[in-house]
């Protein structure tokens, strides 16, 4: 049976064959032939190229959405002046992503479309002396003291896993790591051949330990070590839990496995695959700082860590407690925030679950600071990071470095269809469909993968440039401002608390949140303890 998105195609072959056998029988006219021998021939061109993933799995049809994409500034202009913010705000994103991953210009003739005015909007001051830097490539050390620390790019591919993305797309994505010298994180679906295309990893576990498991399910140590050997891998991630649907959890049918993620995860066929809502390797704070140094002595020294959205912020503090107490800390912690998307979501923890990324990495860095730990832990950020002036932010606010889903699935061709559980994606990004995701050239995507972080790293470098600044890292609060109404903007600094180092030890809490849990936590137990009189 012909799939549906080769069905003008096929009408196309079948027209023309129908006019070519009428010229022949009958003498029909050659114009009969001439529209359906157009068709054919522009389908199959469709179907040979390998610059447009969305034309090789849609032949003819897929022309009407790059039509429409000929009138893109006039679509944007009506949406922005429309009653929806959010749509031409991802619309521009979107835009801003695909024109760097393609090396195009991406300055726009007649201004901003944002509404400077607008409570909300927020940008960086500029410098009387803007600085001159040579390079763009911002790193950073994490893991320092250790064996084997890493020097990280300050923007990198978010955790998406094997499983979730085509075989092609973690391909694509690996192999324009490798190009552009940043990390890939694997996601928690293990590492697969297809993340070894060169590419630096950083893998991460979650609480299924799909790739190194036991029978039961549980934490295998001889596993683990096996793959943490491969030099690829620079890092350890325990996921604790993902912005998208933190506390979840979640479960891929056994419909869906194929022999091929049965033997990367580990799990066998015929069965569904579970990723349980909480770790069995430990239930406390101490508990998890004792994984992690297992994790990194069982890798050889390579820097571990952990990745959270921030719920409870007792438990957080609990978890610093235990840091202090016992001198084992976590090389880095990622936080996600409730921004992050995921094709395998209620809507109802999308959007009203996990705190946003502002007040879980300000709680995360405050807490760090607080406890006079902050110098020794880098914190990575991660929720709808995309642009320069995105990673410029969430520097500035506290964080080390960022990662992005959002963007390299963008650079790597994801149209927001919105399919991406049905294994209908058009583009072959999110399908285990071999048909499908064949038509996600590797060798074109990696390019862009890699153009989209070049690009990038360029813009971030004119705005440190602008600001008078040597390295990305010296944002402050103070570079950020923010706008209240219409006649009041105020720097980040003033709008936020931040902590100075041991205010907690001291007593000098500063903020409510603190005050209020920071007495009543313990590093024995997430749980809160009574309220002290």
């Amino acid at each position: 049976m012909i799939a549906s998105r080769y069905l003008v195609f096929a009408l196309s072959c079948l027209a023309l064959a129908l006019a070519v056998a009428g010229s022949a029988a009958w003498g029909w006219h050659w114009a009969f032939m001439a529209v359906p021998a157009a068709l054919t021939a522009l389908g199959v061109h469709d179907l040979v190229q390998r610059r447009h993933a969305v034309l090789r799995n849609y032949p003819i049809m897929g022309h009407f959405r790059y039509l429409i994409e000929t009138v893109r500034p006039e679509i944007q202009q009506y949406l922005v002046d429309s009653d929806t913010d959010e749509v031409p705000f991802a619309r521009l994103q979107r835009s801003v992503v695909y024109q760097r991953a393609k090396g195009e210009p991406d300055g726009r003739s007649f201004g901003t479309k944002l509404e400077l005015q607008d409570a909300g909007y927020e940008w960086v001051n500029h410098s009387m002396a803007p600085s001159q830097l040579e390079s763009q490539d911002f790193r950073i050390a994490v893991g320092q003291g250790r064996k084997l620390p890493y020097s990280l790019s300050v923007f990198n591919i978010s955790g998406m896993s094997f499983g979730a993305l085509s075989a092609n797309a973690i391909r694509a994505l690996n192999k324009g790591a490798s190009m552009g010298g940043f990390a890939h994180d694997t996601g928690e679906g293990s590492v697969s051949p297809y993340h070894l295309q060169g590419g630096d990893l950083i893998w991460q576990l979650g609480s299924g330990y799909f790739g190194c498991r036991d029978e039961n399910g549980g934490f295998d140590p001889g596993r683990f070590a096996e793959v943490a050997a491969h030099e690829q891998i620079k890092m350890i991630e325990v996921k604790l839990s993902q912005g998208a649907k933190p506390g979840h959890g979640g479960i891929l049918p056994a419909a869906k496995i194929t022999p091929e993620i049965s033997r990367v995860r580990g799990v066998p066929m015929g069965f569904d695959c579970v990723s349980p809502s909480s770790h069995s390797t430990f239930s406390t704070p101490r508990g998890l700082l004792e994984f992690i140094e297992r994790l990194r002595e069982l890798s050889g020294g390579k820097p571990a860590g952990i990745k959270l959205c921030v719920g409870h912020p007792w438990e957080f503090m609990s978890l610093a407690k235990a840091m202090h107490e016992t001198g084992v800390l976590p090389d880095f912690i990622v936080v996600d925030g409730a921004e992050g998307g995921t094709g395998a979501a209620p809507v109802e923890f999308t959007d009203h679950v996990g705190a946003p990324l502002q007040e879980g990495l300000l709680l995360v860095h405050n807490t760090l600071v607080g406890v006079g730990l902050r110098d020794r832990i880098k914190i990575g950020a991660s929720g709808k990071i995309v642009t320069a002036f995105d990673i410029a932010k969430t520097l500035a606010m506290g964080a080390d470095y960022c990662n992005s889903a959002r963007g390299f699935m963008f650079a790597v061709g994801c149209i927001q269809a919105g399919v991406c559980g049905t294994g209908r994606c058009p583009t072959g990004v999110a399908t285990q469909d071999r048909a499908r995701q064949r038509a996600l050239d590797v060798e074109d995507k990696s390019q862009r993968v890699a153009n989209f972080h070049r690009n990038t790293m360029h813009a971030l470098k004119e705005l440190v440039q602008a600001t008078g600044l040597m390295h990305p890292s010296e944002f402050r609060p103070d570079h950020i401002l923010r706008r209240l109404s219409r006649d009041e903007a105020l720097p980040v600094s003033r709008i936020l608390t931040y902590l100075e180092p041991n205010d907690l030890l001291n007593g000098n809490f500063k903020h409510p949140v603190y005050e209020r849990y920071w007495n009543r936590v313990s590093s024995a137990s997430f749980g809160l303890g009574p309220a002290l009189s």
